[in-house]
């Protein structure tokens, strides 16, 4: 422990002394502590909390760790480091350790420095058991000297950065606590906080040469978003992610060592290439450009290949989804010539990305040149996939997964009209998905494309009706719609009057209602 922190420590001590001979709460011991700390040691009001106990970090984590096990939630990633962070006001943490440490501590999250209402939506103060050892009047354990700080001045958001930060919370809130309707909530003021947020990363990436420290959390945290990126619902992601890329830029806009300089930049281009992910399934082709665009320019700063191919790859999703496969396939390319020989997740999804632009671009037109040079993209793809790290192949958001070549593989024979060779891919694939309900959703569409070519219409009514069924209304977007609606427009122009299609008209019109905001 530094001179410094033990000063602090000992002041605590005798101010926890005190507090306890004369009866205070340790919720008022922590007030005095505040107040007496805050000015010579900058010591923020959750660590006082923790302090009034005198306890170490380790009990505080252990504690929150005890809470996790008896709600049945899986052992919670917090250690020692990530709750220093905390407590130095580099971080602040999520709705759902923000609530347990709340009760761990048993006051509100004002009480700990933290603006709005906990997630549970009721009083912590009133527990009185449990957290901690027990009751007030149970002394805690005595501090440990063992304990680990940051030495790290609080950061301070600027007012507009910290407004945009609470209407992502307030989202998230009304996500967890209600049944609020998907397009309802991804209303204007939900997209001007993003925008919001990512013009201001913008402008501290071109303002000057950034260099910025970022802990070991932050990475974790970013990996961890990755992996939600297949079991989440898109705008509860999506809130948690630009929180974090807000957290990030706050960092960035203070100077740091230079030679970490490149992990937050790293950082940054992941976690604007995740939210450009994000809004191609919220349907929002604009936000998703502009957020690729703050990744390429984040990624720049790394002069890292690979990082910058995969964010071209990423970005060349927006044409291919939204209506335009001549730049599809020109991304594509672009992303290919930046991998270069060098094994990596672009490497493998760059040639996929061409297969299905020139897929889209033949018009269903299944010529031989065309179907010969879509085919040796995917040939390319699985060659580059069958040399990628084994964790890239285990990652679906930064790197590129088998079930996901198989899927995009069956989406380019559908639309190549290569039915027989599509149907057994897309059957593979489905398989392998047990978790990302609107991929599962797109694949069974295509599944219903291939009956269709095949004339068989009962069954690709079929098809699509349950493939709309099963998808949730948290999911549904205009990414989603559009391709259902193509396929009903596609089955109406050969067979008007065909069995099953008013059922899936009347699954679409569900869907569609959704979407502009009713039933």
């Amino acid at each position: 422990m530094s001179g410094r922190q033990h000063r602090e420590t000992e002041i605590a001590r005798r101010i926890r002394a005190k507090g306890l001979a004369a009866g205070r709460t340790s919720a008022q011991i922590a007030d005095e502590i505040h107040e007496a700390c805050a000015s010579q040691f900058s010591t923020t009001r959750i660590k006082a909390h923790r302090l009034s106990y005198g306890i170490a970090l380790a009990d505080v984590i252990e504690q929150v760790r005890a809470l996790f096990e008896r709600d049945s939630k899986p052992t919670p990633g917090i250690g020692e480091t990530l709750l220093s962070a905390y407590e130095s006001g580099l971080k602040r943490p999520g709705p759902e350790y923000l609530h347990y440490l709340c009760s761990v501590y048993r006051v509100e999250p004002a009480a700990l420095g933290y603006d709005g209402p906990c997630i549970c939506g009721h009083g912590h103060a009133h527990r009185a058991a449990g957290a901690l050892g027990g009751s007030e009047a149970k002394d805690p354990p005595a501090l440990l000297p063992t304990e680990r700080e940051l030495n790290i001045h609080p950061m301070v958001t600027e007012p507009e950065a910290q407004e945009d930060e609470n209407v992502l919370r307030r989202t998230m809130l009304n996500l967890l606590h209600t049944d609020t309707n998907l397009t309802k909530a991804l209303d204007g003021v939900v997209l001007g906080a993003c925008e919001g947020i990512r013009r201001r990363m913008d402008e501290t990436l071109v303002s000057a040469t950034v260099s910025a420290a970022m802990l070991d959390q932050w990475e974790e945290a970013t990996i961890s978003f990755g992996r939600q990126y297949t079991t989440t619902a898109p705008l509860r992601l999506l809130c948690d992610v630009l929180l974090e890329l807000s957290a990030v830029r706050t960092a960035m806009s203070r100077r740091q060592p230079i030679d970490l300089q490149e992990r937050l930049c790293r950082m940054a281009a992941q976690l604007s290439g995740l939210s450009g992910m994000i809004m191609i399934n919220l349907g929002d082709h604009r936000l998703a450009r502009s957020f690729f665009r703050t990744g390429r320019t984040a990624a720049d700063e790394t002069g890292d290949r690979a990082l910058r191919a995969w964010i071209t790859a990423r970005e060349s999703l927006v044409p291919l989804y939204f209506g335009d496969a001549r730049e599809a396939l020109n991304l594509a390319k672009k992303s290919r010539d930046l991998a270069g020989s060098m094994p990596c997740a672009a490497q493998a999804m760059a040639p996929v990305v061409e297969a299905r632009a020139l897929a889209m671009m033949s018009g269903g037109d299944s010529k031989k040149e065309v179907v010969d040079q879509a085919k040796r993209a995917l040939s390319r793809a699985r060659s580059a996939f069958s040399h990628m790290k084994s964790e890239d192949r285990e990652d679906v958001a930064f790197g590129y997964t088998e079930k996901q070549l198989y899927f995009y593989q069956g989406d380019v024979l559908t639309k190549l009209g290569q039915t027989i060779e599509a149907e057994v891919v897309l059957g593979q694939a489905l398989t392998k998905y047990q978790d990302h309900i609107l991929d599962q959703t797109l694949i069974r569409l295509d599944q219903a494309q291939c009956r269709l070519i095949d004339g068989d219409v009962k069954e690709a009514l079929a098809i699509g009706t349950k493939a709309l069924r099963l998808l949730s209304d948290e999911y549904l977007t205009d990414f989603i719609v559009r391709p259902a609606l193509a396929l009903e427009q596609a089955i109406a122009s050969r067979d008007a009057n065909a069995p099953g299609l008013e059922d899936y008209r009347a699954e679409l019109r569900r869907s569609r209602a959704q979407l502009k905001g009713g039933a």
